[in-house]
């Protein structure tokens, strides 16, 4: 367990140039590399949120790091840039693991609003609940959600894949862009509404759909990329027990006569 310290990630002040000197001799090597197989455990009680993201978003690809007691603080490791693997242990408040675009970010437990915010790529799993507007914006990646969902899950997704084991709440999916949405319980009213390209596969039941979203035929390519999906969120539903909905594509020219 190590206790950040504020100034350990503050920006250092240049150093004056150093006197050339002769190149060293190549180093033994180092048992460090065994070491970091192990992870950095930080416990985010009593810590400032901002200096552990600041760590995370310093660590080198190939780190393993560990988030004790986040008794559900906001903005846990948000930012991250860096090939690592990052575990959560507990709750976590809103924006969790926003803006993420590499490696890979598991939350044991419920995640509040706004989960994976523009996440760009990488992964981020949540092993229970989350909150409204998962994945919101998202540009890529996936998103793993072993739970429910709540409202406007993946609202103006922009090319992130999504995977809810539970259902998801009304208005999700609205203005999707590109992407696939994945449910494999039910969802709720006004699914998909104004939607763009984003492909929805629900394996329950739809409570409504919206505007100029409407059920398509499952041909062998969807089924394909629905078990691709399901495989890699580490499930094992049948992709032939989903329904498929798309954009009617009645929404993407002007119609005079919804003139006033």
């Amino acid at each position: 367990m190590v206790t950040l310290d504020s100034t350990q990630y503050a920006a250092a002040p240049a150093a004056a140039p150093a006197a050339p000197r002769a190149a060293a001799p190549a180093a033994a090597p180092s048992s460090s590399a065994t070491a970091a197989a192990s992870p950095t455990t930080i416990d985010l009680a009593g810590q400032d949120v901002r200096v552990v993201n600041a760590a995370v978003q310093a660590a080198e690809d190939g780190t393993r790091w560990s988030i004790q007691h986040p008794a559900g603080k906001h903005n846990v490791a948000v930012g991250i840039s860096s090939a690592i693997d990052v575990t959560i242990d507990g709750h976590v408040g809103y924006y969790a693991a926003g803006m993420h675009q590499r490696g890979a970010v598991t939350i044991n437990g419920n995640a509040g609003v706004g989960l994976a915010e523009n996440i760009m790529s990488g992964t981020v799993h949540v092993t229970g609940d989350a909150s409204q507007s998962a994945a919101a914006t998202g540009h890529g990646g996936l998103v793993v959600i072993d739970g429910n969902a709540g409202a406007r899950c993946g609202i103006s997704m922009k090319g992130v894949d999504i995977v809810v084991g539970g259902s998801i709440g009304h208005m999700s999916a609205f203005m999707a862009q590109a992407g696939r949405l994945v449910v494999c319980g039910d969802a709720g009213e006004a699914l998909g509404d104004s939607i763009y390209e984003t492909r929805i596969y629900v394996q329950g039941a739809v409570e409504s759909l919206g505007a100029d979203c409407i059920e398509k035929p499952m041909r062998e390519e969807h089924l394909a990329e629905l078990a691709e999906l399901l495989v890699a969120a580490g499930r094992d539903d049948d992709p032939a027990a989903f329904k498929r909905y798309g954009s009617a594509r009645k929404l993407y020219h002007f119609n005079v006569d919804n003139a006033y």
